[in-house]
């Protein structure tokens, strides 16, 4: 099995790239498996846990009406995660995510499980929805594996 955590970590520091995220669902885990190898100051940045609305306008730069038209569960509030890190600390790649672990909170159009993970790289910004089956604590070790398995294309 491969070890997405040594192989972001290898490719990262190979690659001379600098990362920062903006987690929300996955609370700190993303950022915790980037940081687990030595020598991951070279490239890990920052990582900020915007769980609420408010640090998501204040800490993140997201307009309120964005968060109020579309729901903090959305696509566009992903891409604004991940462009906004990665302009704020002047990394070369950002990761947003955003999404539902549950195991309430869930809704017909937004289920339990649902995940935007955005990844912005030079001008370039992409977005993947995904919903997640599991409990609380798969559906984020899901969404942060994911997150690695896209950056380590995207590298």
């Amino acid at each position: 099995m491969v070890n997405l955590p040594l192989q972001t970590h290898n490719l990262l520091t190979s690659k001379k790239q600098t990362i920062a995220v903006a987690e929300s669902c996955t609370g700190g885990l993303l950022s915790s498996l980037l940081t687990q190898s030595s020598g991951s100051s070279k490239y890990f940045i920052a990582g900020i846990v915007s769980y609420s609305n408010e640090s998501k306008i204040k800490l993140l730069r997201i307009p309120k009406y964005i968060l109020l038209e579309n729901g903090a569960v959305s696509e566009k509030v992903a891409r604004l995660m991940a462009k906004n890190i990665k302009l704020i600390t002047k990394a070369d790649l950002g990761i947003g995510i955003t999404g539902i672990a549950g195991p309430a909170g869930g809704s017909a159009q937004k289920p339990v499980g649902t995940v935007f993970i955005a990844l912005a790289k030079n001008k370039k910004l992409i977005c993947r929805k995904f919903i997640f089956k599991g409990n609380r604590s798969t559906i984020r070790k899901q969404a942060a594996l994911k997150s690695l398995y896209l950056l380590n294309k995207t590298i």
